[in-house]
């Protein structure tokens, strides 16, 4: 399904969340969305969801509002971090309205899922740990199966083999069933070699978009003598800079390797995390 972000602004309790912000996804990958608290991210998936209404602009999916389109927000599911579900509800009946609800619901993956994380289907959501409760999210998420899936920091309370357990099943169903999966996470370094596209979010604004692969390539740590990393660095886009006992480190983008070593510096690949921070850590961005 073919989303579209034009000119999409929200104004959410008084303050601006999403300023003009405006890109396009039209084709089934795993989408990392990044940025810092407060950047717009979850104000933009429940947009997305239809759970509210743009203050300006619009965001479409197939080129339809999805607020108030049930036959097409059933194509859509988000995964919040916390209180997805009525408390009051046992695990059974949570998964029975979601079977009715999504159309492509899958419900022998839903009873394996159970299963696989050690739940009780008698069990009712409000006396679940926080951990169990992101289980159950990460459940209805992946047997939703729907074209649209968004997870927003959706494992809370889960240990780091609970969590590296979602990350293998969400990888091996997304390769089953090819779907549009968002993935909104602070642990970039766990999932980064999950996500196929990045979208940055800062200040309700899109600062990058691009292939992870790419973005990846575009960038380096190169450190060198002081002296000589002068010169190199007329005219290039520094992202970071560090100088420590005649020493210069730098991140840069849009560098050729060959150029570093013919140079003599060393380099090293940026991990996406440090990246992001290093994009984000100016009031407006850095200009890529």
């Amino acid at each position: 399904m073919r989303v579209e972000a034009k000119d999409l602004t929200k104004v959410y309790k008084g303050k601006l969340a999403l300023d003009h912000l405006s890109f396009l996804i039209n084709e089934p990958k795993i989408y990392g969305l990044l940025g810092r608290n407060g950047a717009g991210k979850t104000t933009f998936m429940q947009l997305l969801a239809g759970l509210m209404q743009p203050t300006s602009g619009e965001v479409l999916v197939d080129g339809i509002s999805p607020f108030d389109k049930q036959t097409l927000t059933e194509s859509i599911c988000l995964i919040k971090e916390s209180d997805n579900f009525k408390k009051d509800l046992k695990i059974k009946n949570v998964l029975k309205i979601a079977s009715i609800f999504y159309p492509t619901w899958d419900q022998e993956l839903a009873l394996e899922l159970v299963e696989e994380f050690n739940l009780d289907l008698n069990s009712k959501v409000k006396t679940l740990s926080k951990g169990m409760e992101s289980a159950l999210g990460i459940i209805v998420g992946l047997s939703s199966k729907a074209p649209i899936t968004m997870f927003d920091e959706p494992y809370i309370g889960l240990d780091a083999s609970a969590r590296t357990k979602f990350y293998e099943i969400l990888v091996e169903q997304y390769q089953e069933h090819k779907r549009t999966i968002i993935f909104s996470t602070h642990l970039i370094d766990e999932v980064s070699l999950l996500f196929e596209e990045v979208l940055i979010f800062q200040n309700g604004r899109l600062l990058v978009q691009e292939e992870t692969d790419t973005l990846r390539d575009r960038c380096y740590t190169v450190s060198g003598p002081t002296e000589k990393m002068e010169d190199f660095l007329k005219g290039k886009t520094v992202i970071d800079k560090k100088q420590f006992i005649g020493t210069t480190t730098v991140i840069l983008m849009d560098v050729e390797k060959s150029e570093i070593l013919k140079h003599g510096f060393s380099s090293e690949g940026v991990p996406l995390q440090d990246l992001m921070v290093h994009l984000t850590s100016s009031k407006e961005g850095a200009a890529i």
